[in-house]
Parts: C-alpha cells; structure tokens; sequence
C-alpha cells in the first residue's frame, strides 16, 4: 500500500481532555498520512509551539532522558500535527490537519489539504502508574524459552522418554516451520503501514506520560504573568518553611547515620543465607553419577524445599529489577511481567504459609488422632486388605478354579512379606505421634511442607505393594515370553536375535515334546499368575492416583496464577494479550461534527475503535494443560495400556518432566553469591530533599531566578 493513496490515518486519545478554545495538535509524525496525536495545547501559537519543541522547551524538567522516549518511540523528535478549532481563514500548512473537538463530541471532526479520506482510529491511553500498556504478543507470565534451554542443557544427564520425545518432536516441528518458510511460493510483504504497528503501539503506550510533561511546560510558552505575594501569604510560607527546616533536619539525620547501618545489616544477614541456600541446593541436586536421579528427584519433600531455595535466591534478583525500573520512565513495559511473577510468587508463599499455620495447629492439636487415624488406614488398606484379596485368590476367585498349588505358594510367599511388614509398623507405630508433630510444625512453614512429606510418607509405607507389583510384573511378563517363543517352536520358527525379526528353523522330535510339555504346563498356569498381577497392579495404580493428587495440590500451591487471576478481574488491561479494530457506525459522523461552513467539503471519514485484548484464561493455565497432557500421555497413552496387558513395568511420572511448571517461574540459571552481592550493592541511593530555593518577590511580579535553577537557563519571563 503506498504511503500517497491519498488515506490518512489519525490516531486519537478518547481521553483527551475537549473544549471549544483553539488550540495546537501535538503528537508523532509516522508518515506524511499516519500521525498519532499525543496532546493539544490551548491558547498557544503554533510557532511558538514548532519553536518549543525545537528548543525543547516543552520537554523541560523531565524526571528521566529525554532521548529514551525518543528511542521508544521509534522518532527523532515530536511535531506540530495541526490546529483544533481554528477558523478557515487562517492559512496552515497542507501537512497539517484540522480538528473540531467540544465537550459534547465525542468524536473529533478531522480534515487534511492532502487526504481524500481520512480513517479516525480511536483509542483510549493505557495509564503507566497503573503498569497499563497495550502489546501486539501476549504477556508472557511463565520464564518459557528459559526453561527450554535449561531442559536441553540436561537432556544428556538422565532425561526420561516421554521428555526426550516431546522435546524431539517440537524441535522436528520446528525445523519443518523453517523449511516451509523457506519453499514459500507467495509471500505477502507487509506495507508500510502495517511494518509502523508495533512503533505506533509503543507511542501509544507513552501519549499520556508524555503529554502530562506537554502539559507542564506549555506555560513556559508566551507570557507568564506573577503576583507579589500578600502579607498573610508570607507568613505562611515562613511557618511552612521553618516546619519544613525541622523535618528536613530530622529525615536527614535517620538517612545519614540510621538507615545505612541497618541496611548493611539486612544485606549481609541476605548474603548468609543465600550462602546457607547454595550449600543446601548443591546437596539436594547431586548426582552420583550423571544419569543418575538427584535427591529432589526422587522425594517431593526434597524437591519442595529445593523449589522454595530457588524462590528465595530469585527474590532479590526480582526485586533489584523492579527498583531499577524507578530509575526509568513509567511508560517502559520490559519489566512487568517480572513484577507480576514477583508478586504472585509473594503472595502464594503468603498465602501458603497462611494455610500451613491453620492446617498444622489444627494437626499439632489432634497429633494423637491424626496418628491413630494413619495407623488405622494402614492396617486396614496395606494389611488387611491385602491379606483378604490374597486369601481371597488362593481360593476359586469369582469362579474362576486356578492352580492351587501355585497359588498356594504365591499367597503364602506374600502374605509372609505382609506379615513382617505388619510387625515393622508395630514396632514404628508408638512413634507416629511425633512423626505427626514433625509433619505439624513443618506446616509453618508452608501448608506445601505436610503434603510433600505427606506424599513421602505414602511412598515408604507402600513400598511393599510396590515390591509385590514389581515380582508379579516381572513374572507375568517372563512368562508370556516363554509363551511367545513355545508358540513359535510350534510353527517351526524362532526368533532371530542379532537381525530382530522371525526365521525358519527345523526342531528335531525331543525338542518339539519339550516344548509342547512347557507350553501346557505354562498356559494352564497363566490365569493364577494373572489375577495376582492385576491384584497387586490395580493397588499399585491407586497410589500413583493418590501421589498424581498430591503433586497437583503441591502445583496449585507453588505456581498457581493468583495475581495474575487478580489482575484480570480488577485491571484486565495490564495483562495485555493483543489488540483488535472495530469499525464504529458513522452514519451520524457528519451530524455531530460541528461546521460552520456548510460549503466545505469533509473527506469521507470511518471511525475505528483500537481496543486491547486482555490475556485469556487459557494462556494463564497454559503451564496446568501440559502438566495435565504429559499425565494423560504417561498413564493413559496405548504404550502404557499394551504395558500393562504385557507385564512390563509402568514407571511412575519422574518429577524432571514436571520441571515446565514446577519451575516456570524461575530462572534456567540461578545467580550466584558473588552475582546478588553485585546487584544488591548496585541499587542506586536515595535522593536526599534538599531545602526550597527562596526566591525574593519584586514589586513587578517577576521572579529572578538563579543560575541553573529547575535544570535549566536562568530566564525571564514578561
């Protein structure tokens, strides 16, 4: 689209303040037609206001650089766009636009000289003491191209299947995108209009800070008469200034000799306990061997403590960002989303350890009929139960007549394993109540702590049905193979090794009565081993359903979106997701607009809306549907079906292929000591208040003004 089509683009603030008094259209000119109105001076000249700007008199007393919003905002310098309710008399420039605005239109009345039509896309300024701001890509809430490269950086020290296919896979897509890039045989190139979006969202997000400083400097334009203060308004200055001296005096005092000492403390008590976290973290994540599994890999208490180490190693780093931003203009977005992962992660360990208080006075209260309760459910589901299912299947179970010898053995070997096992939780049941005051005093530090250990517990007290899974599976499936190859002896066949696949071969008479002696002896014995496979396989598939709930409550609790959730509801535009046009009706365009010359001819106009779109729920939960997907692959895929009908062992989900949301919120590459000692010193000290320059009051009403007083040239104004 060429940029002399003879369209114009008007980009124009809702929220501007309207009125009938004539003014002059400041803003950024993107184009000869694409300008973005910033802010409209009142009762000045304009060129007075080209002079200004040039001189940058209307930037003055700036908080921050001046040249950061113009690097923003992708040009050198603001312009005079046009004039607002200006006669047609006056002569301006053909470049210039003409504005008719009052406080009852909503919509401005906008002509050009050069425009044979004119689109008015209206948009309301996103506030940046609010951290409001508008994007074209979604927020990103969760540290995802981070955590990738983290995840690639371990792939050669024990990454489990399902991880390593996934990764594969995206990687595969990945090159497969690039390719057909590549093989393109039409490629639409962007017009210049639509290359300019991303720079015009940017100058959106600065119109309201950069036209409060227009604002205050426009009076230094043209004449700026004074007053000699009355005798009553002195002596109120002079009180004020004689309390301001005192509290001066006395902030100056705390600033100067109190707060660094305490400062210095507070920075070195931080420093030994980041040193106290590095010792443990390097615990906690050694390996003996590289592909073997970590401590954290293996306990979720180990891996709950590690998470909360890793939180309070960020923290600092968090909020030194967030301190630096003060050193920034407002309108600079970069560092909001580490403001909201700052906070959410706060008020999760907020409200975690809120919980933990209430859940673990509530255990420490009833230590001993919380104990009791455990040692009921323990004899009653890993004992009992396990000894009525078994006595049950040494039987005919359900009809069904099996073996009775081999069942005979099997029950007995089992039920002598529950047995010593019932005597180990005697002997460990007196201890119960203390083990339950650990459990309660730990929830003070979080209710996260009695769940992870919760979970441990429920992992060490059912380490024999493990057992009992792992002999039955291993049986079962040594004996379907055994199957599988008599069956293939029968079609004078067998099974080649070395090239994986199944040859022709001759058996003699002996091997072929062997083979068909096995093959019944093992087939009628098949249904006994059976039922005590599935026995001990639904028990073990009832805990991993008990630990998968544990894990997902230690999620919801570490990692769960509740600032974000917050934020959507109470302010949806500082979770910017993109933004979308509407086209508003104009049919009553042309009788709002207030023309007094009924003679001139107005370009065809079409009203656009700019709305931003906040970030949907789906793309906050993102991290919670690929921990749920990679749940689903692992226990409810056919692989883990076809193991299970054919005894092969069905691991439980590693706790490495949950890092993408146990640790999205935290870095690929913690900092080290020596990194935080760097950034903790680097913060910029306070700006201390210096005492309000007394200027004397003449007679005339002019002030004068001493050299190089507010930032600038000592001037006059008459």
């Amino acid at each position: 689209m060429p940029e002399d089509d003879g369209l114009m683009r008007v980009f124009w603030p809702t929220d501007l303040p309207r009125s009938d008094c004539k003014g002059v259209v400041v803003g950024w000119r993107n184009s000869a037609l694409d300008v973005l109105v910033v802010a409209v001076l009142e009762e000045v000249e304009p060129r007075r206001v080209e002079s200004a700007l040039k001189l940058g008199n209307l930037l003055r007393n700036a908080p921050h650089p001046v040249s950061r919003i113009y690097e923003q905002c992708g040009k050198s310098s603001i312009s005079v766009l046009g004039v607002s309710n200006t006669p047609d008399t006056v002569e301006v420039d053909s470049s210039w636009i003409r504005v008719m605005i009052s406080p009852k239109q909503r919509v401005p009345s906008v002509t050009c000289a050069r425009a044979s039509s004119i689109q008015i896309i209206l948009f309301e300024r996103p506030l940046p003491g609010r951290m409001q701001y508008m994007s074209l890509n979604p927020i990103a809430l969760a540290l995802g191209d981070k955590h990738d490269g983290f995840r690639q950086d371990f792939a050669d020290s024990g990454e489990e299947d399902d991880e390593k296919r996934e990764r594969l896979n995206k990687e595969t897509k990945r090159k497969l995108v690039e390719k057909l890039k590549q093989h393109s045989v039409v490629k639409r190139i962007p017009s210049p209009k639509e290359r300019t979006l991303a720079t015009i969202v940017n100058q959106i997000n600065w119109a309201w800070e950069l036209e409060k400083l227009l604002q205050q400097n426009v009076s230094r334009i043209g004449t700026r008469p004074k007053r000699a203060l009355s005798v009553s308004e002195r002596v109120v200055e002079s009180a004020t200034t004689a309390r301001d001296m005192i509290l001066v005096w006395l902030w100056d005092m705390i600033t100067i000799y109190v707060l660094p000492v305490i400062k210095k403390l507070f920075v070195l008590g931080l420093m030994a306990h980041r040193v106290v976290a590095e010792m443990l973290l390097r615990i906690l994540e050694w390996r003996l061997r590289p592909r073997y599994a970590a401590l954290k890999d293996i306990s979720a208490t180990a891996q709950q403590v590690e998470i909360r180490l890793q939180q309070f190693c960020y923290w600092p780093m968090q909020y030194v960002t967030l301190r630096l931003r003060k050193n920034d203009w407002a309108s600079v977005t970069t560092s909001h989303p580490d403001y909201i992962r700052f906070y959410n992660s706060l008020w999760l360990v907020a409200n975690d350890v809120i919980i933990g208080m209430a859940f673990g006075s509530y255990i420490i209260d009833n230590a001993d009929w919380v104990a009791n309760e455990i040692s009921r459910l323990l004899t009653t589901y890993t004992v009992e139960a396990l000894q009525s299912s078994i006595s049950w299947l040494m039987g005919w179970p359900a009809g069904l007549k099996l073996n009775t010898e081999l069942a005979a053995f099997l029950g007995d070997l089992f039920l002598w394993v529950i047995e010593y096992w019932a005597s180990c939780i005697e002997t460990i049941r007196p201890m119960l109540p203390r083990i339950v005051l650990i459990i309660g005093f730990s929830s003070f530090a979080g209710a996260s702590m009695p769940l992870a250990l919760f979970s441990d517990l429920l992992s060490i007290l059912t380490i024999h049905i493990y057992s009992f899974y792992l002999a039955s599976a291993r049986i079962f499936h040594w004996q379907l193979n055994i199957l599988q190859s008599l069956f293939h002896l029968f079609r004078g066949k067998k099974h080649n090794v070395l090239r994986n696949r199944i040859d022709s071969c001759d058996y003699g008479l002996d091997q072929l009565l062997v083979g068909t002696i096995l093959f019944t002896v093992l087939f009628f014995l098949l249904p006994t081993v059976v039922v005590f496979y599935l026995n001990f396989a639904i028990a073990r598939m009832a805990i991993i359903l008990f630990k998968a709930c544990f894990d997902t409550a230690l999620s919801c609790l570490n990692h769960f979106p509740l600032f974000a959730l917050m934020l959507r509801v109470k302010d949806p535009k500082r979770l910017p997701g993109g933004i979308r046009f509407e086209l508003r009706d104009t049919q009553d365009f042309s009788a709002t607009c207030n023309d007094n010359n009924p003679l001139r001819q107005h370009p065809s106009t079409s009203v656009i809306s700019l709305q931003p779109i906040p970030l949907d729920f789906k793309s906050m939960f993102y991290q919670y549907f690929q921990m749920g997907n990679r749940i689903r692959k692992h226990y409810l895929s056919p692989r883990v079906v076809l193991c299970l009908l054919t005894g092969k062992f069905v691991p439980p989900l590693n706790r490495k292929n949950l890092y993408s949301l146990q640790y999205s919120m935290l870095p690929a590459k913690r900092a080290g000591v020596m990194e935080m000692w760097d950034a903790v010193n680097s913060l910029p000290a306070s700006k201390r208040k210096s005492m309000p320059v007394q200027v004397p009051i003449l007679a005339n009403g002019r002030n004068r003004f001493p050299s190089n007083y507010g930032g600038g040239r000592a001037r006059s104004y008459g």
